[in-house]
């Protein structure tokens, strides 16, 4: 499920992202003189929940509910336990380093639980122009400091699931050991990850590749060196650990040992052979290394394996394979050991793609073995589980298999499985969709059915292709990768289906009709069946069109301004327009093949497209297209260009790759000429949202290089002034593919990410509201605290009308019991004076009617306490609190 991702990343590069970046606001080429604001903005996720692959999952061994998450493109997570969600580490990755938001491996230290580390790194070929680095931190993520390394590390690369490849020594902490793929071997830190030496006495540095004959460099890079354990009995405090355990990327020598301090290393003797070894865990106290083999590296593949444990007493090895390896048709990953009951181990058949995956569970260090489930008369089956995906609803696919298979799936690219060192019934499994969790495990022991859930809240890690917000209707649509896009009715709920009818692997494009809201197109890529569909419902239904011969891909896709006619420009074959809904095509003329289409937001038979530095232009509903004189357009191909609602033949066009033609670039005769924006130096994407109080012309937003600055930027103007408003510690990586303001909210603006999601942002307004208008009528007020963190905190309030009459307008007060105060707040207006709150609608959300509700959000600081509110007033009247 992860496939799509490579091709974004293609994408990325193709984007300019091996331009340089100045490390200030200055000046930058062909921008002197530029002066750049800046705004506060709160900025959070469209909830999704998950939606990506989650290769390594950590808990510390010293502390009681700390443990964090990799991701293979989206960053690391923190677990917080008061909230049970995620919180993202590695926002603050920018532009240029991009490739530093795929996390290689991860690392807690037990000895200072405040210290953790990452090795960042995307892709080891050149799909990622940049080293890799290991990152560190002494306040658990909030705040890094980076170490280059001299070579790369693949986060998203083949074998990625196996590991952890980044491990801190139990005992003397300032010493690590990191393994590198590519050939590079065996790498270690004395000083906490500060400075990094190679292993030279290390003798193996893999030679396992995928495929060798890959000429991307993708599938034949060598996996390397991909595990580290160490045996925490021989050692003691502030000395380094004796023995250490590496597993390495070959068949034939997968496993090594030093035992003394990594000074030599030697082969392990009478190993097994003719697989690699994904994982090893130790149980220290019964003297028992595990070890989880496959014949391949994953995580999609391998179609054997077996299990092994290893006597590091006796140095005598034990095949436990809980399945017979002639009978497997996967591979063994997701390996873990109940530290409060060392002989209870648990493994994952991790690329068991049908009928499900399996989850293997031992209570006599591998002797005996239990199934999450097993055939009762094949194909019936019957689990020792319950699955419950009523938080993210989308995990069933909206499918309706055939036995043995069941939807929601067990899970699938199951490399991640950990045990709670502290909790014996708490267990999380990483997929290639979500975490997974429960906190009844030992009920499979007694007979009993243990739970299932969703453990993901807050951690995001979809791709985002393309995104609209239509002025009526759901606030947002998106394109993404791997699910194929979402219907966001309600930003802070996870929407509960993908589109569907049809499912797209990955959604490329998508548009609405500008006067006709509810007409939508969208376009992807999948496996087999039509690569476009149509709603007329704004999303919420779908039908699929009628493929014209030659369609391989999604492409890019327009809708015609009153929803009479699209445009369709699909991989493999040439531009198509049609009438209706997509029963029949017809061939464009005078545009190429794999130009970008858009469509006039006025006249609904004008249509747009672009393609190697040229823009064309059709008058007659797509059916034939007319070359633009227009001249010193990216000669690349790497542009998006978007028509302003309610200007017929205002066009902007963004993009351009380093060392060409690069920037922003506006029409407004329908194509004929374009001038430059000689204030922007370089953009990738343009979007528009609701003008600004007593602007007329809609806003600006852009990914984009201004005043020698990367970021997202705001203009009100026209592009005359720009405002940046995200900062450094929000940059998301890369940025690139879509961007939209929102034409109900002035200020909001949703961004696209490549493997955080959709993220979105809203002024952060700190002005007092005064005294508004007393809505008549009963209410009740929900107050929820929703993340908590030394000194910071962030809070939900939902207010429903429980009274007979309609409110226009509503402000709310409360006072803080331990003097909390508020620092920013989204979908409402505040003002604090001591301990008491006001907040007031914003002029999107004043109307409330009998029945429902309005909800809003803030982040604030506490000290000593943060106590809930008692007392909610609206007006002159007490809410309910529930």
């Amino acid at each position: 499920m992860r496939r799509t991702r490579i091709l974004t990343a293609v994408l990325a590069l193709t984007a300019g992202l091996l331009t340089g970046a100045a490390p200030a606001l200055a000046a930058g080429p062909g921008t002197s003189g530029v002066s750049v604001a800046a705004d506060s903005y709160t900025w959070k996720n469209a909830r999704i929940d998950g939606g990506g692959f989650v290769p390594g999952i950590v808990f510390n061994r010293s502390e009681k509910d700390l443990a964090y998450a990799r991701t293979d493109i989206g960053g690391a997570y923190r677990w917080q336990e008061s909230t049970k969600t995620w919180t993202p580490l590695l926002d603050h990755v920018g532009w240029d380093d991009w490739g530093h938001t795929g996390v290689a491996s991860i690392a807690t230290d037990a000895v200072a639980p405040d210290r953790v580390y990452a090795a960042v790194g995307t892709y080891t070929n050149s799909w990622d122009p940049g080293d890799g680095a290991v990152l560190r931190s002494a306040d658990r993520g909030a705040t890094w400091k980076k170490t280059d390394l001299p070579f790369k590390l693949g986060g998203n690369m083949p074998g990625r699931g196996m590991g952890e490849r980044l491990a801190v020594d139990p005992h003397d902490n300032d010493v690590l050991y990191l393994g590198a793929p590519s050939g590079k071997g065996l790498w270690r830190s004395t000083d906490a990850g500060v400075t990094w030496q190679q292993v030279t006495a290390f003798p193996n540095p893999g030679n396992y590749a995928q495929d060798p004959g890959d000429t991307s460099g993708y599938a034949s890079d060598n996996q390397g060196v991909v595990w580290v354990t160490f045996d925490e009995s021989t050692g003691t405090p502030g000395s380094a650990t004796k023995t250490v355990y590496v597993g390495v990327a070959d068949k034939e020598n997968a496993v090594y040992r030093s035992t003394d301090a990594g000074a030599t290393w030697q082969r392990v003797p009478g190993q097994p052979t003719g697989h690699l070894a994904h994982k090893g865990v130790l149980d220290a106290e019964n003297g028992y290394l595990f070890l989880a083999y496959s014949d391949t590296g994953g995580p999609y593949d391998g179609g054997k394996g077996k299990l092994y444990r290893y006597a590091t007493r006796t140095g005598q090895w034990t095949d436990i394979s809980p399945v017979a390896e002639a009978d497997t048709s996967f591979g063994y990953s997701g390996l873990s050991v109940d530290r409060q009951h060392p002989g209870t181990v648990m493994a994952t058949a991790y690329s068991s793609w049908w009928p499900d995956t399996q989850i293997f569970r031992s209570r006599d260090s591998g002797g005996t073995w239990t199934k999450a489930w097993d055939y009762t008369s094949y194909p019936a089956r019957e689990n020792r589980y319950t699955m419950d995906v009523s938080s993210s609803p989308w995990l069933t696919w909206g499918a309706n298999p055939a036995p043995p298979e069941q939807t929601p799936k067990l899970g699938w690219m199951t490399e991640a499985l950990e045990i709670d060192p502290f909790d014996s019934d708490r267990m999380m499994y990483g997929t290639g969709a979500t975490i997974y969790g429960t906190e009844n495990l030992t009920a499979w022991d007694s007979g009993g059915k243990f739970t299932v859930r969703p453990m993901v809240q807050g951690l995001e890690e979809t791709a985002v292709n393309d995104l609209v917000s239509p002025p009526s209707g759901a606030p947002l649509l998106s394109a993404l990768g791997d699910l194929g896009g979402f219907r966001h009715t309600d930003l802070a709920k996870v929407p509960p289906m993908m589109f569907t009818s049809p499912t797209f692997t990955t959604g490329t494009s998508l548009d609405f009709a500008e006067t006709r809201p509810d007409v939508v197109v969208r376009a992807g890529n999948t496996d087999s069946g039509p690569h476009v569909a149509f709603s007329t419902d704004n999303g919420a239904t779908w039908s699929a069109g009628t493929d014209p011969s030659g369609v391989t891909g999604g492409g890019t896709v327009a809708a015609g301004a009153d929803g009479s006619r699209f445009v369709w420009s699909p991989d493999g074959t040439g531009v198509r327009y049609t009438t209706g809904f997509g029963t029949s095509w017809s061939a464009s003329s005078g545009i190429p093949a794999g130009a970008v289409v858009e469509s006039d937001r006025v006249d609904p038979k004008t249509f747009y497209g672009f393609k190697s530095g040229t823009f064309y232009v059709s008058t007659d509903g797509g059916a034939t297209f007319t070359a633009s004189p227009a001249t010193g357009l990216p000669g690349g191909d790497s542009v998006r260009f978007k028509a302003l609602p309610g200007a017929e033949g205002d066009i902007w066009l963004a993009g351009g790759e380093a060392g060409g033609a690069y920037g922003l670039w506006h029409s407004t005769d329908g194509g004929k000429s374009f001038g430059k924006l000689a204030n922007v130096g370089e953009a990738d994407t343009i979007g528009f949202g609701k003008a600004a109080p007593g602007a007329s012309y809609q806003t600006l937003y852009t990914s984009a290089r201004i005043g020698g600055v990367r970021g997202i930027f705001r203009s009100t103007d026209r592009g005359a002034s720009w405002t940046r408003v995200n900062d450094d510690a929000h940059q998301w990586g890369w940025t690139g593919a879509a961007i939209t303001g929102d034409p109900r909210v002035y200020g909001r603006v949703y961004v696209s990410t490549n493997g955080r999601g959709v993220v979105y942002g809203d002024t952060a307004g700190g002005t007092d509201p005064g005294p508004g208008p007393e809505p008549t009528g009963a209410c009740a007020v929900t107050y929820r605290v929703t993340n908590q963190w030394p000194g910071g905190f962030q809070a939900d309030v939902r207010l429903t009308n429980t009274g007979t009459a309609t409110w226009s307008n509503w402000s709310l007060s409360w006072a803080f019991p331990d003097g909390q105060k508020v620092t920013a707040a989204w979908n409402a207006e505040y003002g604090q004076s001591g301990a008491t709150v006001t907040a007031r609608n914003a002029g999107w959300n004043a109307t409330v009617k009998p029945g429902s509700s309005v909800s809003f959000g803030f982040t604030g600081d506490w000290k000593g306490g943060n106590g809930k509110p008692a007392v909610f007033t609206l007006g002159d009247r007490t809410c309910a609190v529930t």
